[in-house]
């Protein structure tokens, strides 16, 4: 009987030993096979030395080195404007006009006076030659006579005072009175003739103190007219030693003499050369990631994806020096790699 059991068992036990077969034939089916993972597309870029420069990139302003507000010296009235924007004008011209009519009545009403202390002199003198009269009476005529001259050559002083005049020989670059309108000293630094002479250009702009001891005169730089489509090659000419103490910044400047292609207060994107490799391996900057470890970049490793970590230099105009960790000819992922891990199957397209 017990021998009757156990060869009952028997098939079931058989069974089981064949069900747990297949089961684990069809776990090891299910399971990815390495070479059937979907690759990664991606572009590289073969790593190349090249002569690489640096630039720090400000924005600046062509000014007139002579760039003067001519105004008034007396207030007055506004009555006559001599000169247009555009114009050229030499230093000592008229541009405006006061109203001096005060001024002139005065010198009017010395002219009889003058005139008949001038004939008093003259008869005295003619006197004096003949050996009549005195000698007081010819140095009383005189100082009479020079008395008069004198007031009305301090009246004409004085009317000169209501002439706007030119300070420096150049262009009209604005005019801001208006005929009619008062006219005061100093224009309150708006009213007045603008003057600037174009035969002495310059471009200045301004850097953080950061860059302080980072830029110095003799410095290359590009000055790119985005107005004109066009860029000009020049040096640095002044590097200012002094911060402002408001803005924290400094001074620097090219001066252009005179230059067809500018003009005051036109703007312009100043591009100063402050370091050069000869022989540089450079990448992207965006293909740079900022990782715990460091640095680190990935580069194509036959169809893995490798991430190499780098020591960076210095960047410009979105390329950036690679200093260690590449080699010559390496193939850095430029496209694609955002989505990518060490290791990964890519696709160079």
């Amino acid at each position: 009987m017990k021998r009757l059991n156990y060869l009952l068992f028997l098939p079931f036990v058989l069974l089981a030993s064949c069900g747990g077969g297949k089961t684990d034939k069809k776990a090891s089916d299910a399971a990815p096979k390495a070479d059937s993972i979907k690759a990664i597309p991606v572009a590289v870029m073969a790593v190349q030395a090249i002569d690489f420069h640096a630039y720090i990139d400000v924005q600046s302003q062509i000014v007139g080195d002579e760039n003067v507000l001519a105004t008034s010296q007396t207030a007055g009235t506004v009555n006559n404007i001599m000169v247009q924007v555009g114009q050229r004008v030499n230093k000592g011209q008229a541009l405006a006009t006061l109203d001096a009519a005060i001024i002139n009545q005065q010198i009017d009403a010395l002219q009889p006076q003058l005139q008949l202390t001038k004939a008093l002199y003259e008869k005295q003198q003619a006197l004096w030659k003949e050996n009549i009269g005195t000698e007081v009476q010819l140095m009383t005529s005189k100082t009479t006579y020079e008395s008069v001259q004198k007031q009305i050559q301090a009246l004409g002083t004085q009317k000169d005072l209501y002439r706007i005049v030119s300070p420096i020989a150049g262009v009209v670059d604005q005019v801001t009175l208006k005929i009619g309108e008062m006219s005061t000293p100093g224009g309150n630094g708006q009213m007045g003739i603008r003057v600037v002479s174009y035969d002495k250009l310059k471009a200045e702009a301004s850097l953080g103190e950061n860059y302080l001891g980072k830029v110095k005169q003799g410095d290359p730089v590009i000055l790119v007219l985005s107005d004109e489509n066009d860029s000009i090659k020049t040096t640095l000419t002044y590097v200012s030693q002094a911060i402002d103490p408001t803005s924290r910044a400094f001074t620097v400047l090219v001066r252009l003499g005179n230059n067809s292609k500018l003009h005051p207060n036109m703007a312009c994107e100043m591009k100063i050369g402050n370091y050069e490799n000869p022989h540089a391996l450079v990448v992207p900057v965006s293909v740079i990631q900022k990782t715990q470890e460091g640095t680190m970049l990935y580069i194509a490793n036959g169809n893995k994806a490798k991430s190499v970590m780098v020591t960076v230099g210095r960047n410009s105009n979105g390329q950036v020096e690679i200093l260690s960790g590449l080699n010559e000819g390496d193939q850095v992922i430029v496209k694609g790699y955002e989505g990518i891990d060490n290791g990964q199957t890519i696709s160079i397209q």
